[in-house]
């Protein structure tokens, strides 16, 4: 089962992308009072970001992934884990038994799904008072690297638009009604990367690669111009991890 999403050409540079912040991932954990052994299904699991967080925690991690590319490296990833398995499915389809999951995570999926049938799809797989969260790690755009990055991305896209991953997402969880108790809160984490690495992860820009289409491999000539011309061998990326999370009122 696929989705229209198609991240097989982003797959390796998706490794450089950077994971999210640990603050988040514990209130995340803490407010839904999963503990090892729990079982929890992370959707769009891509190459395992977020599936290695939730396992070095001793939950139980069910990873569905719809890409073969991306879910061939989440499993490189987490080989000689026994804590985790991997599936194909989507967000709307995970293919996973009804009333299985504590927690049922989308770390930066979310928005590449049809959000209400995976918020249906969410509730079905979660027990009863289980949690849905979603994720994101956001670039913080004041810092002037990112800021200029930017410049260079609407040069060559005059209409840019970030999609849903930027949108706060109280409105669709409360639209789905099976949720109670939205959350949302963030958490800030800092990540010194190598300039090679900075390029690398830009190569693993699927929201910017839709929009440029042709244009992609020229935005990321200009933003390796750029970052190189900074006479850095590192670079400080700030960056914003958001959550929203919610209870399922199934059977409440």
């Amino acid at each position: 089962m696929k989705t229209e999403w198609d991240y097989t050409n982003l797959a390796d540079a998706y490794l450089k992308r950077p994971d999210y912040a640990q603050e988040a991932i514990d209130k995340m954990l803490e407010r839904a009072k999963v503990k090892e052994g729990d079982y929890v299904c992370d959707v769009g699991a891509g190459v395992a970001h977020l599936t290695l967080m939730l396992a070095e925690k001793g939950l139980e991690v069910t990873a569905v992934e719809p890409n073969d590319a991306m879910r061939s490296n989440g499993i490189k990833r987490t080989a000689g884990l026994k804590n985790v398995i991997w599936y194909e499915g989507v967000g709307e389809h995970t293919g996973q038994p009804s009333n299985k999951y504590k927690l049922v995570t989308f770390g930066s999926s979310f928005n590449v799904c049809n959000r209400q049938e995976a918020l249906e799809e969410a509730q079905r797989i979660l027990v009863d008072n289980g949690w849905f969260a979603c994720m994101w790690n956001h670039r913080d755009l004041e810092d002037t690297v990112q800021h200029n990055i930017e410049e260079i991305i609407k040069k060559h896209i005059s209409d840019y638009s970030y999609g849903t991953r930027r949108e706060d997402q109280t409105d669709v969880i409360e639209k789905s009604g099976k949720f109670d108790n939205i959350q949302a809160f963030s958490g800030n984490v800092t990540h010194c990367v190598k300039v090679e690495d900075v390029i690398e992860a830009w190569k693993s820009h699927g929201t910017v690669e839709r929009q440029a289409k042709d244009k992609f491999d020229a935005i990321i000539s200009d933003i390796e111009d750029y970052v190189y011309g900074l006479k850095v061998k590192e670079i400080e990326i700030p960056y914003v991890t958001r959550v929203w999370m919610a209870q399922s009122n199934k059977n409440r």
